[in-house]
C-alpha cells in the first residue's frame, strides 16, 4: 500500500515520537479511506442515504455546526468512511486490521487500541462517523492547544488528568512493537524505558512523577519538532 508519507524515526528525540505518530497515523487512516484528496466530481452525494447502513449519522447541517468542516468536506469524508465501513461504525477489531496494513513489519495492535480509545469518545466499543469527524475536526482544524489536548488525552490512558511513567511506557512499547524490531535492530530492549525517562525529564516540570496537561502543552510548544509536526495537519483537506 502506498503510504501518504514515510515516518522519520530518529534515535534522538524519541520522547516526541508519539506526537509525530498521531500525525502519521491520522493521515494514513485518511489516505486509506480515500479522504486526503478533496478534488472529487460534482456528483458527490448530497445526503447521507445508504440503505445498508446500521448506524445513520446526523444531518450534514448539524455536523457542519458542530465541526470546522464545510458541507462538501463532510460529504467527501462520509463517502470515504462508508466505502470502508458500510455498517456506519468501526469496531476495534476492524480498526486494528486497518492499522496492521500500515505497519506490516511490526505489531500495531496495542497502539491501534490506544488510538481507537481516543476516537471512541462515547466508550461504546465502536467509532461512528460522528466520532471520526469530531476527532478529525480537532486534529486538522483545531488550534495548537486543541490538538495537544487531544494528544494528551491519547496518552492519559486512565483519563485521570495526568500522564504517569507507566502509561508512557505502555505507549512507548506499543510504538516500538508497531515499528518492528527488525526495522531498527540497533535499539535495545530497555530503550522504551530510557525514552520515557527522557520524556519526563523534559516535561515533568515540578518533578512530581506525573505530567499534567499544563506541563505537556507548555513543553510541547517549546519543542520545534513537535510544532513542525502540528503544521503537517494544515491544508490536508
Amino acid at each position: 500500500m502506498h503510504l501518504f508519507f514515510q515516518e522519520k524515526w530518529e534515535v534522538e528525540g524519541l520522547q516526541t515520537v508519539g506526537i509525530l505518530l498521531v500525525v502519521c497515523s491520522s493521515l494514513k487512516l485518511m489516505h486509506f479511506l480515500g479522504l486526503i484528496d478533496i478534488s472529487v466530481a460534482d456528483s458527490v452525494e448530497d445526503d447521507f442515504e445508504l440503505s445498508t447502513v446500521c448506524h445513520r449519522p446526523e444531518s450534514m447541517d448539524k455536523l457542519q455546526e458542530q465541526t470546522k468542516f464545510t458541507k462538501k468536506e463532510l460529504q467527501v469524508l462520509y463517502r470515504g468512511f462508508k466505502n470502508e465501513c458500510p455498517s456506519g461504525v468501526v469496531n476495534e477489531e476492524n480498526f486494528k486490521n486497518i492499522y496492521s496494513q500500515f505497519f506490516p513489519q511490526g505489531d500495531s495492535s496495542m497502539y491501534a487500541h490506544f488510538l481507537f480509545e481516543a476516537f471512541d469518545t462515547n466508550k461504546n466499543g465502536s467509532v461512528s462517523f460522528e466520532d471520526f469527524v469530531f476527532g478529525l475536526s480537532i486534529i486538522l482544524r483545531g488550534t495548537i492547544n486543541d490538538r495537544l489536548n487531544w494528544a494528551f488525552n491519547l496518552y492519559d490512558l486512565n483519563k485521570d488528568g495526568c500522564i504517569t511513567k507507566e502509561e508512557m511506557l505502555d505507549i512507548m512499547r506499543s510504538i516500538y512493537d508497531m515499528m518492528g524490531k527488525y526495522t531498527y535492530p540497533t535499539m535495545q530492549d530497555d530503550a522504551p524505558r530510557e525514552h520515557v525517562e527522557s520524556f519526563f525529564q523534559k516535561m515533568d516540570r515540578n518533578n512530581d512523577g506525573v505530567v499534567t496537561i499544563e506541563e505537556f502543552i507548555e513543553s510541547c510548544k517549546k519543542d520545534e519538532n513537535i510544532m513542525q509536526s502540528m503544521q503537517l495537519f494544515d491544508n490536508v483537506i
